[in-house]
């Protein structure tokens, strides 16, 4: 199989959005935006554009309320100088070339009181995410991490509230250029905190049974999908085994193949599943993702440390139709012409991920530049 007849080089179609390639590159907070404000910038409309070769790039997570923010410098989508700001970032992108979702995000109780001016965090339930450091501004000004805060349980009313949230942050994103939206419902964050049996003690209509547990996921995926005008421009993402940030479900092959087939009811563009990517992680069994796959009709986008030769393995498989590549596209912003050519990727710096400047954001040079040397 030569590269330009591997999978993941072929181009896809999302609803009428053509994609070049089935390469994605997920949504990775890097706390980069303009303070005071939380604003999108120049700098990240750099960092957006230089990866624009990808198929589809999904934003940054990006906050929905002040109440949903939960790590510093992190960009929100509320404002009028924000959805400004992210209109540079996608001019910027699409005269690159590329595609762009915004990933619409409340973190829930994955939060800190700091960054909430003084509020207390929200969520299902009660329960605190024990042990769980968020990302902070110390009182001198600098970086740090402390214990997410113990948050309260929202009544039915806010929870009406925050879908109500959720489709004017939808309708933001569009009048700030994006193609599309993407719902994150994973990895922890508050919708999470309503699908895993684990971290959801109500008793009410979202609490409880498996169908009461997916209320809220699916109002505001249909409200998503209003907000936006069109399903194929709607995506959500779902983490079904990484028991990220101390979600976790009792029966999660039931949970999310029960998940699938509501989205595919509602008929969303994809789904986006974030398998686990560190040592000893729990592993997806491909007889899991066939039931995904079974259950929901439509483009599945899976991430998590994947390489060319298993992308494309995946792709060929059937159960995957683009993957996303996460570390590899921080620190490779050709990193499509990379994987077709079989070249050395650039290493990322991990103590750039998260603050600072273009250090470790948009000075990694590309092949074309490291010849020209």
């Amino acid at each position: 199989m030569t590269a330009v007849t591997a999978p993941l080089f072929t181009p896809y179609s999302l609803g009428d959005l053509s994609l070049p390639n089935r390469i994605v590159m997920p949504p990775m907070t890097r706390s980069r935006s303009s303070q005071p404000g939380d604003v999108p910038n120049d700098l990240m409309a750099t960092y957006y554009a230089q990866r624009a070769s990808a198929g589809l790039i999904v934003s940054e997570g990006t906050w929905i309320a002040p109440l949903g923010k939960g790590y510093a410098w992190t960009p929100g989508i509320v404002t009028n100088e924000q959805i400004a700001g992210w209109r540079k970032v996608t001019d910027a992108v699409h005269a690159a070339g590329g595609r762009i979702f915004a990933q619409l995000w409340h973190v829930g109780r994955l939060s800190h009181s700091s960054l909430l001016g003084g509020q207390q965090a929200v969520s299902s339930s009660t329960l605190q995410a024990t042990g769980v450091n968020v990302y902070i501004v110390e009182a001198d000004g600098s970086p740090g991490f402390a214990q997410a805060s113990a948050p309260r349980a929202l009544s039915a009313e806010e929870i009406h509230d925050i879908v109500g949230q959720y489709h004017q942050a939808a309708r933001n994103a569009m009048a700030a250029g994006f193609d599309g939206v993407e719902l994150h419902a994973a990895n922890g964050y508050l919708v999470n905190q309503f699908i895993d049996s684990n971290a959801n003690m109500r008793t009410d209509e979202y609490g409880g049974s498996l169908e009461n547990r997916l209320r809220f996921l699916k109002e505001v995926s249909q409200t998503l999908v209003d907000a936006v005008g069109d399903a194929n421009r709607v995506g959500i993402r779902l983490a079904p085994l990484t028991t990220l940030n101390g979600c976790s479900d009792a029966d999660p092959e039931t949970t999310y193949v029960a998940a699938a087939a509501l989205l595919d009811q509602i008929g969303v563009g994809y789904i986006h599943i974030a398998e686990a990517d560190w040592e000893d992680a729990p592993y997806m069994p491909v007889e899991f993702k066939q039931r995904l796959r079974d259950a929901y009709k439509g483009c599945f986008i899976y991430a998590g440390n994947y390489t060319a030769e298993r992308a494309n393995a995946a792709l060929e498989q059937g159960w995957a139709d683009l993957i996303g590549f996460g570390r590899s596209f921080i620190a490779n912003p050709d990193l499509p012409e990379r994987l077709r050519l079989g070249a050395p990727l650039n290493e990322p710096k991990r103590e750039s991920f998260f603050g600072g400047d273009a250090t470790g954001l948009t000075d990694y040079p590309t092949l074309a530049e490291v010849a020209a040397l």
